[in-house]
């Protein structure tokens, strides 16, 4: 497995993106995620995305961090947002998440950001896993959806 930085708006990131919105769509009955983001959230050093590829190149995994400081959706100084954390279907249990949660851990860990924030919802139970088990704790509701009833969100010091 190779991970490699990519920009978010890169044809394996395009393709990836798609396929998280279009599961979320299936797990809430909606278009999916409707967070606001740009390409330039996820540029060094303010941000960084991610991509995991197999042997034979084929994009399997993905996630991303962008930089957030207090903004008024509740979010604080120092804070890197986890943003489009996903596996592929039949590439799920391998430990991949794992690693490229680590991998932009360490990079906003670098750059001086002082927690890692993200928002998931009550109907994706391995992503709660997932973080529950890496060391994240729920935290105060931030961004989009702190005022939907589903949103679930967490945070980690780095």
């Amino acid at each position: 497995m190779h991970i490699r930085p990519v920009p978010f708006d890169h044809p394996d990131a395009v393709k990836l993106n798609d396929q998280v919105q279009a599961e979320y769509g299936v797990r809430y009955g909606d278009d999916g995620d409707a967070t606001p983001l740009d390409t330039a959230d996820f540029r060094p050093p303010n941000g960084l995305y991610l991509i995991a590829y197999d042997a034979l190149g084929t994009p399997v995994a993905s996630g991303g961090w962008r930089a957030q400081d207090e903004n008024g959706e509740g979010n604080e100084d120092g804070d890197a947002e986890l943003k489009r954390m996903y596996v592929i279907e039949q590439m799920r249990g391998r430990g991949l998440a794992r690693r490229v949660l680590a991998a932009l851990e360490d990079d906003a860990r670098a750059v001086g950001r002082t927690r890692m924030v993200l928002e998931t919802g009550a109907k994706q139970p391995e992503a709660v896993a997932l973080y529950t088990s890496s060391g994240y704790e729920p935290c105060g509701k931030f961004g989009y959806y702190r005022f939907h009833d589903l949103s679930l969100c967490f945070a980690k010091a780095l």
